[in-house]
């Protein structure tokens, strides 16, 4: 396994959705994990430490984890089956430790609010990792911040009605 960071949140050039970039400790490789924008907030506001004044869903789970002495050990990022990702986060109490399935975003999130590593098991590397390019990453950023800068939370209201 190769323990990972949360590099950021970059925009896809093509189809302009984000990524969550998971790095190497060597800051060699890079782990691209294509997730909604409502995930990508989610992630960039553990990022940053953000406080909401509602918790927010993974705010809520942490604070449950923590009113119950539970500890998020570890995440990790096991598998890759027709471009979908597979995670389990271990959760436990003194010696007693559980595995939860969880989608990588949200175990993600989570992980960045409970100060928990994120772990890429090594073929999951080896078939989707990327070296990192250094000068897109300014860029990207920016084309980020624009992007949740252009959104409301109505925008989501209108396409749970087109459904």
């Amino acid at each position: 396994m190769i323990e990972m960071i949360v590099a950021g949140i970059a925009m896809d050039a093509g189809t302009r959705n984000p990524i969550v970039l998971l790095r190497d400790a060597s800051e060699r490789r890079q782990l691209p994990i294509f997730i909604s924008p409502e995930q990508a907030k989610a992630i960039s506001a553990g990022l940053e430490g953000e406080k909401m004044t509602r918790p927010m869903t993974h705010d809520l789970m942490a604070n449950i984890l923590e009113t119950w002495d539970l500890k998020l050990h570890r995440i990790v990022i096991h598998a890759l089956k027709d471009n979908t990702f597979y995670a389990v986060m271990t959760v436990g109490k003194g010696e007693k430790k559980k595995e939860l399935d969880a989608r990588p975003s949200d175990a993600i999130s989570l992980a960045l609010r409970m100060n928990a590593p994120i772990w890429v098991m090594e073929e999951v590397v080896l078939d989707a990792a990327m070296p990192v390019d250094r000068d897109a990453d300014a860029a990207e950023k920016e084309a980020f911040h624009d992007f949740l800068s252009s959104i409301s939370p109505a925008d989501f209201a209108e396409r749970d009605r087109s459904k």
